[in-house]
């Protein structure tokens, strides 16, 4: 018997650049073709934080207000997909009654997994410590000793504010050029990146995005989730 598509849990995901929401739609029609998702946006989470130059204590708020406004929405999992973020979402977690994620955690894990050498390229100076950040919580959770080597592309970002995703895009080849021969994996700390390999060969090591690796940690959870709650209930009605 097949489920009616409005009877499927709903993955709210919830961004910072408009621009990205088709890529994560897709994915996850792709991963998770037992959920259905909503999108919600916010791009002045994203901002302001820029504007600030850190994190700041009514962002963290303002973001827990838009992952409770996502649960009161009916969903049953959020995914954030801003990195710049992410310490937000550490700080929801506890406290979240559906399962939580950030976007990178799953890029993160991946790049510590092909080797200890890791390149890390940003656009914007806000995404470069809770990226690092994760890495070495990882590294130390996995107990690995990790070596970072940081590159921003100074301007990139302001580049696809204003619509001109070809400058953004070079300018992130020009980043990558400059990180892959001295390192062993690159990750790029923003999901808005990813586009930039398209006209990309093949390099010589790995290059992470996150929004793959992002929504194939999300559907693996999940479905972990499922089965153990399906388990559980095999068990209860045999004990009955």
């Amino acid at each position: 018997m097949t489920t009616d598509y409005d009877e499927l849990p709903k993955l709210a995901m919830i961004h910072t650049v408009p621009g990205i929401i088709p890529v994560f739609n897709e994915l996850v029609g792709l991963h998770l073709r037992d959920w259905r998702s909503f999108n919600m946006v916010d791009e002045s989470l994203l901002a302001n934080t820029i504007r600030e130059g850190a994190l700041s204590h009514q962002a963290i708020r303002r973001l827990s207000t838009q992952i409770w406004s996502a649960v009161d929405a009916g969903a049953s999992a959020v995914l954030v997909t801003c990195s710049s973020l992410g310490p937000a979402v550490d700080v929801a977690l506890p406290l979240c009654p559906v399962p939580l994620f950030r976007v990178d955690d799953g890029m993160a894990i991946e790049a510590l997994q092909l080797g200890n050498r890791i390149g890390v390229l940003a656009t914007l100076a806000t995404t470069l410590r809770p990226t690092t950040g994760l890495i070495e919580r990882h590294a130390e959770r996995m107990g690995l000793h990790v070596s970072l080597t940081n590159r921003l592309c100074e301007g990139a970002f302001d580049k696809l504010r204003s619509g001109d995703r070809a400058a953004h895009d070079a300018m992130i080849r020009e980043g990558l050029a400059s990180l892959v021969d001295s390192v062993d994996v690159v990750v790029l700390a923003q999901a808005s990146m990813a586009n930039a390999l398209n006209e990309m060969s093949e390099t010589r090591v790995p290059i992470l995005t996150s929004p793959e690796l992002g929504v194939l940690r999300v559907a693996s959870a999940l479905n972990a989730r499922s089965g153990a709650e399906e388990m559980l209930t095999v068990k209860e009605t045999a004990g009955r």
